[in-house]
């Protein structure tokens, strides 16, 4: 069930300054098509072609012992050191100090968000700090804030930001809404203790790359509803999982959509608490928010890789912001993947820095433009 704030009054609509002027490649840089081939040439090895027919496996199969072993193997893919000492974040190490934050929330049993903070040290003396309230990656399923800790401690530098880098709660442990509704909380909390966290109440930025885009998109469908739009100044929403699109006929899917959708079904399939039921809910897919709710959302930005797996989602939902007045944005960084965006040093990964540090000088910084 849906609760709707009612209103006669439309939202005002907001202007992108067309900062960003990428033109598609067409095909990998040179980079990205190197590290494929590199992965391609790992995967040919006996013992790496094992595990991965292995891990195909279980992505198709459809039972609980399954799944079970699937989010084993995938977050076995996985752990703290994946970024920690990478020379390309060491800047963030450097320049950052870090502490804590446990907000309280009661959605689904008493349980404390956990929230890792890194501030600037440009910042620290400062008393009103533009803030980026962060939702990680993973799928929904896996990865956590201390795995990305690293990477958002530059992010915060590139946006000369507070970053509250949120450890939500991840499926299949936790089911929807109740992930959203955690980093909701950690929104709200900012907003209300705004002053005492240090943070410019008028320049709070919420955001999420990958499955933490889908985290954060129904986060905004939640304030959207309930009229709070106006608790962040913008959303930053980095190759979002959006809508069921993985789920139709992979003939008319690029080819890194059709090669990310059984992973990306799965997830799906882990995080929603009654698929069936939920297959219509803008809290599970959040692409399916009515256009009533979509005017309702905060200035958005959208980044996307030219090859990303989710990348007819994403700009489809793009288009539905763009003529409801709440599109900013939405950056295609040409030639690249999901994979090439988030490896350290890697070209895409730059251009995703400069990306960063453009959105924080135009639209962070800056005023909005409305018309």
């Amino acid at each position: 069930q849906h609760y709707f704030i009612q209103s006669n009054l439309r939202m005002s609509r907001v202007v992108s300054k067309h900062v960003f002027d990428f033109k598609p490649l067409g095909q990998y840089d040179e980079a990205t098509a190197a590290l494929e081939s590199e992965m391609e040439q790992m995967m040919e090895a006996p013992e790496a072609k094992e595990m991965m027919d292995m891990y195909a496996a279980l992505t198709i199969k459809d039972d609980p012992e399954s799944d079970q072993a699937y989010i084993e193997m995938m977050r076995g893919f996985t752990d703290e050191s994946m970024f920690a000492g990478n020379p390309a974040f060491q800047r963030g190490e450097d320049q950052c100090e870090e502490s804590k934050l446990s907000v309280p929330t009661t959605h689904d049993g008493e349980y404390s968000v956990e929230v890792e903070v890194y501030t600037p040290k440009t910042l620290a003396a400062k008393k009103k700090r533009a803030a980026y309230i962060y939702a990680h990656g993973g799928g929904g399923v896996s990865l956590s804030a201390a795995m990305c800790r690293s990477p958002m401690k530059c992010t915060a530098l590139d946006m000369n930001v507070v970053a509250f880098n949120v450890d939500y709660r991840i499926a299949p442990e936790t089911k929807s809404p109740n992930n959203i509704k955690d980093f909701y909380e950690v929104v709200k909390y900012v907003h209300a203790h705004a002053e005492k966290l240090g943070v410019d109440a008028s320049k709070v930025v919420i955001g999420g790359d990958s499955g933490g885009g889908y985290i954060c998109l129904g986060a905004m469908v939640l304030m959207a509803e309930a009229g709070q739009t106006d608790w962040v100044k913008l959303a930053v929403i980095g190759m979002p999982m959006t809508d069921d699109y993985c789920f139709s006929d992979p003939l008319a899917m690029t080819v890194e959509e059709r090669k990310g959708a059984p992973d990306t079904k799965k997830w799906w399939k882990l995080i929603a608490a009654d698929f069936e039921a939920q297959k219509s809910s803008p809290y599970l897919f959040p692409g399916k928010a009515s256009e009533e709710i979509l005017a309702k959302f905060p200035p958005t930005i959208i980044i996307e890789c030219e090859f990303d797996m989710f990348i007819t989602e994403a700009t489809r939902l793009a288009t539905r912001l763009r003529r409801e007045g709440r599109l900013l944005e939405l950056v295609v960084i040409p030639g690249s993947t999901h994979t090439s965006l988030f490896t350290p040093g890697s070209e895409s990964g730059k251009k995703l820095e400069e990306v960063l540090t453009t959105i924080s000088k135009e639209y962070v910084h800056a005023d909005l433009k409305w018309a």
